[in-house]
């Protein structure tokens, strides 16, 4: 979804508590899932970035996702996100993964 910053994610539908999101924010750094860098633009901002162990994480995910859509008609998860991963699944993820990855 492009978030990077603190504030993005705290703005975002899931209503997290500034405490609870600072908490998992800090479990997924200390779990090397994230890196916490300074903004050179703004130092008194930080970015959040995935590693490449975070990265790896993707395939689980997307099938998680499919599973909550299926089971949950409640689910936050686009219809046309669903459709496409129903449809071409491997597609989706070399699509998700290459925009993942930085480039040098």
């Amino acid at each position: 979804m492009g978030k990077k910053y603190y504030g993005e994610f705290l703005s975002s539908d899931e209503k997290i508590s500034t405490n609870i999101l600072a908490d998992r924010l800090g479990k997924l750094e200390r779990m090397g899932l994230i890196t916490k860098t300074p903004d050179e633009d703004n130092h008194t901002k930080n970015i959040y970035t995935l590693t490449a162990k975070g990265i790896d994480l993707m395939p689980m995910l997307l099938e998680m996702i499919a599973w909550a859509a299926k089971y949950d008609d409640k689910t936050g998860a686009p219809a046309e996100f669903i459709d496409r991963f129903n449809k071409d699944k491997n597609s989706l993820l070399r699509e998700l993964m290459e925009n993942l990855i930085p480039r040098a």
